[in-house]
């Protein structure tokens, strides 16, 4: 005969089958929320730490809610990866490939434009351009990219390089950052994606991408951008080698950036793909530790607005999770991504505006399509 699940669960006095279990450390943080408080990093050691999963989530939810009630934002956007010749040799990296490879390729400024034009997503409202830190294009050449970008969709957002590249242009062409930054942004240059900070962590910097600029250079470069009146994104690659300490730090160190310099808009979470990888006998966070890490987001960067479950390296069916847990943002449509897929990524490489709507949908949200500065975008 099968047995009742009464008969079966061992219950703590005073509580019913099916409460949930409530941690502690939880409630605690709860308080410190509901008085304005800020958490600090014992705090976010408990939520990485806690087991009380559904709990967490909760609280980034009411957060999440609070903030943006029940819309979910998106893109019309495009991704653009124009070169993937790279000379620093990321461990965590399957999209690189060395000068010389026969498999590297850079796109010319007019082969870039023909990317954006020749497909029939004629509605995009961004272009979303990375690339490698190829050693042979100059300063001008970047300035020829955002330009023959521009004049190939007239009014298209450039959102483009990572501070990692703007370093790497800057060494190149002998000059700042900042000089960079100021042709670029004459050149038509909207705002900055997130990518390249990795993990702040000098540890692991020295283990996975000592060749990178590292977290002060980062955080500086953004600064500048920031200073400049150019909006920028912010990421963090976890679930390799880091320690949760080291994750904490990491949130902690944008939120004390984002006090000085006010410019980031969203923060992005990215999930480490090994395969094809020199770190490929890992395993990649897992499902609990993905969400974790999202609610954990929410709750820390408190003066960051937007936070992204990135649907290409989440998987379609984790991100309508994430909404769940703190996310109000999965980026867009997309068109066509490389670098994720490289590392194994198995999501389709872009999706329409009604897939996107749909997913959001049918996770009990409701779409709403937003443009680079995170502004509302009104329906025609």
């Amino acid at each position: 005969m099968t047995e009742s699940f009464e008969e079966n669960e061992v219950q703590a006095p005073g509580r019913t089958a099916w409460e949930a279990p409530v941690d502690p450390a939880l409630t605690s943080i709860g308080d410190k929320l509901a008085r304005g408080g800020r958490l600090d990093f014992e705090d976010g050691l408990a939520c990485l730490e806690t087991h009380d999963l559904i709990g967490l989530g909760r609280l980034a939810l009411n957060v999440r809610t609070r903030l943006y009630g029940d819309e979910a934002y998106y893109v019309a956007n495009q991704h653009l990866n124009y070169t993937n010749i790279c000379i620093n040799h990321c461990r965590f990296c399957a999209f690189h490939r060395a000068p010389g490879d026969p498999e590297g390729y850079l796109m010319t400024p007019e082969e870039a434009a023909g990317r954006i034009t020749a497909t029939d997503a004629n509605d995009v409202r961004e272009v979303h351009v990375v690339g490698g830190c190829n050693p042979e294009p100059d300063l001008a050449y970047y300035v020829a990219l955002l330009e023959a970008l521009g004049r190939a969709r007239p009014g298209l957002k450039l959102k483009a390089f990572t501070a990692v590249e703007i370093a790497h242009i800057a060494s190149r062409a002998g000059c700042t950052t900042r000089e960079v930054l100021e042709r670029l942004r004459g050149a038509g240059l909207s705002a900055m994606p997130g990518g390249g900070a990795e993990v702040f962590s000098e540890r692991i910097h020295q283990a996975l991408f000592p060749r990178k600029i590292g977290a002060d250079e980062w955080l500086a470069v953004h600064g500048e951008a920031h200073a400049l009146g150019l909006r920028t994104n912010a990421t963090l690659l976890f679930g390799h080698i880091e320690t949760h300490a080291e994750r904490v730090e990491h949130l902690l160190r944008l939120r004390r950036q984002q006090d000085l310099s006010g410019g980031f808009q969203c923060f992005i979470l990215l999930p480490f793909h090994p395969a094809n990888t020199p770190m490929a006998h890992l395993p990649g966070p897992s499902g609990v530790d993905i969400l974790k890490t999202m609610a954990l987001s929410r709750l820390m960067l408190d003066n960051i607005p937007h936070l992204k479950a990135y649907w290409i390296m989440l998987g379609l069916k984790f991100t309508q999770v994430a909404l769940h847990f703190g996310a109000d943002d999965l980026e867009g449509t997309i068109v066509q991504e490389r670098i994720a897929h490289q590392a194994g990524a198995a999501t389709a490489q872009g999706l329409t505006r009604a897939q996107v709507e749909a997913m959001i949908t049918a996770a009990g949200f409701r779409p709403v399509e937003r443009n680079t500065f995170h502004e509302r975008v009104e329906a025609a």
